[in-house]
């Protein structure tokens, strides 16, 4: 007798788009070569600035899927970017994560109040800074889900 057994392992995540542009905006080399590096080889499209003007120049010219974004920036810092791409319709929807070295509630508060979908503080694993990463990109872009 034939007996079929049902295993419930629950949901299947989305796969993260392989390909997806991410933009890895940090005025530190080593940040950006260690990021960079990591990125590519997950099979992401990379695109750097080193400022935060530049920043916000490549997100608003190549609309990035996310933003690994750097809190103090010369130029313009990456709240300010963080709160000029939420104010901008054409590219509000794209996912920012703040990474700083300023761990104190009232940075992350004004990340999180900037409009940052995340906040990591330096130094941070990389293994979880790419899962988290993965997560936020399999999750629908915020501007297309139902009101």
């Amino acid at each position: 007798m034939d007996r079929e057994i049902a295993v419930e392992t629950g949901p299947t995540p989305a796969p993260c788009p392989q390909g997806a542009k991410v933009l890895i905006a940090d005025d530190e080399p080593n940040i950006v070569v260690s990021l960079e590096f990591m990125m590519k080889r997950e099979g992401f499209a990379v695109l750097v600035a080193r400022d935060g003007r530049e920043a916000l120049e490549t997100i608003r010219r190549e609309h990035p899927r996310l933003v690994l974004l750097d809190a103090t920036m010369p130029g313009m810092s990456g709240f300010d970017v963080c709160e000029a791409v939420r104010a901008d319709a054409d590219v509000r929807a794209t996912r920012i994560v703040m990474l700083t070295a300023k761990g104190r509630e009232t940075d992350m508060a004004r990340g999180v109040g900037a409009g940052a979908d995340a906040y990591v503080t330096k130094p941070f694993s990389t293994r979880e800074l790419m899962q988290k990463v993965k997560d936020m990109l399999a999750e629908p872009p915020a501007g297309s889900l139902p009101a």
